[in-house]
């Protein structure tokens, strides 16, 4: 799997850069010994949104009963780590600070390696799992990370080694399913909700506007279509059928980019789609589609792994391991941390 030494025992991951408070533990293997996420969406459901103040102090509250849950299911001591891995950028400062600060406090106490993972990059390494393939996917392959935050092509080279190929000029895929849900009435979050309504619907039945598709490049917008979705609300349209038609028209979308992505990164070994829209049924096959007529194979992490979760913390904390990639005490979580700014 292009890896290089040894990490020499569990690799403990923590996740709290949003709403998801988890935790998980895998071997030096990548076999996931035990897991789990508290979920803060009621916390923030009667508010439309998550409230980043009290998103970290449910972090704050949760996170050490977590931790010493998921050691003691893996059985596991601290001191028996082979690191500790936390996602210290991008997301929201507050959650950053508190999952970072404790992974860094247990690594100092127990005098373990401590990795600051970038969120994006443990999305972007999570294809390379063991059991996603059977030996995980194989450098070069491309990636669209298709989030709340993020919405992006990029051509993952190498451990370290990322070039960003396409991104949103507006809103971020998920928040478009966020936004459309909204003006279809629909509870936060939306895309979920808004995926089990377009099954009861026509997407014929409401033409909607399907931004960039058949232009150059793999650049995306969705601010034109969320106009749109409130423009056929505002008529009166069928809820069901607004919401089959905007599912089929970012899926289409996402295929177009896709396409041309690949034309981008020639020598890709797979497509590889992750983030909490990968969870997408209409957006998956698309993409399957996309793949199959490039003779490539699609990847897509299992549903609980395409949203926030500790397991590709931890898996990306071995990866760094494995290349002799660790942090110092003093690294500061970063809100803002593009791709292209890791070195290795």
């Amino acid at each position: 799997m292009d890896l290089a030494g040894p990490v020499p025992g569990p690799v403990l991951g923590i996740e709290s850069s949003c709403d998801e408070t988890a935790a998980a533990v895998l071997a030096p293997d990548g076999a996931i010994l035990a897991e789990t996420v508290f979920s803060q969406t009621e916390d923030h459901a009667r508010f439309g949104g998550v409230v980043p103040e009290l998103a970290a102090r449910a972090h704050l509250a949760r996170l050490p009963d977590l931790v010493a849950e998921v050691l003691g299911r893996a059985r596991v001591a601290p001191g028996d780590l082979g690191g500790v891995a936390a996602t210290s950028g991008p997301g929201l400062i507050g959650g950053l600070i508190v999952g970072a600060g404790y992974g860094k406090g247990l690594a100092m106490a127990h005098r373990l390696p401590f990795v600051a993972v970038n969120h994006l990059e443990a999305h972007a390494l999570t294809p390379r799992l063991p059991g996603l393939l059977p030996e995980g996917a194989r450098f070069p392959y491309l990636l669209l990370l298709l989030s709340g935050g993020h919405c992006q092509c990029v051509a993952v080279e190498g451990l370290g080694r990322y070039r960003r190929l396409g991104t949103t000029l507006d809103d971020a895929v998920g928040e478009a399913f966020d936004k459309a849900a909204k003006l279809l009435g629909l509870p936060w979050p939306g895309g979920p909700h808004l995926e089990r309504l377009a099954g009861e619907g026509d997407p014929s039945r409401v033409p909607l506007p399907r931004p960039l598709m058949g232009r150059a490049g793999c650049d995306f917008s969705f601010s034109g279509l969320k106009t749109a979705v409130a423009q056929a609300v505002a008529k009166g349209g069928d809820r069901a059928d607004i919401a089959a038609a905007f599912q089929a028209s970012v899926a289409a979308v996402v295929a177009d980019r896709a396409r041309n992505a690949l034309l981008m990164a020639p020598g890709a070994t797979a497509l590889v789609v992750s983030g909490g829209v990968a969870a997408n049924t209409g957006v998956r096959t698309a993409l399957a589609w996309v793949a199959e007529t490039a003779g490539l194979p699609l990847v897509a992490p299992p549903i609980r792994l395409c949203t926030d979760n500790a397991v590709m913390v931890a898996w990306a904390g071995i990866e760094r391991l494995r290349g002799g990639l660790t942090d110092p005490w003093d690294h500061a979580p970063r809100p803002r941390w593009p791709l292209d700014e890791l070195t290795a």
